[in-house]
């Protein structure tokens, strides 16, 4: 094997969680931050709550607003091309009366 494409391994790696938990595994990596560990993880401490990771509630409900933003200007475009549209002989007789 070569000696020089292996990656230096740490045998007391910090791991270090969002909760304040801190805790040594052997690793790659001296230091690794998580978001969730044993002590605080909603599976492992039996407490019914959602974790949100990455922010993913306020990113999907920013799409929501895109989306719905673009359905209104879709209609008000089509209600536009619905006034601009040629009228019907009936339409342009009861205009003049």
């Amino acid at each position: 094997m070569k000696q020089t494409i292996h990656p230096q391994y740490f045998e007391n790696a910090q791991v270090i969680c969002a909760c304040g938990n801190k805790f040594t595994i052997g690793s790659t990596q001296e230091v690794i931050h998580v978001e969730l560990c044993d002590k605080c993880h909603p599976f492992y401490t039996g407490e019914q709550r959602f974790v949100d990771t990455g922010s993913r509630i306020q990113r999907f409900q920013d799409k929501q607003k895109v989306a719905s933003l673009h359905i209104t200007k879709k209609k008000e475009k089509e209600q536009k091309k619905a006034d601009n549209a040629p009228k019907t002989l009936r339409e342009m007789l009861m205009e003049v009366s």
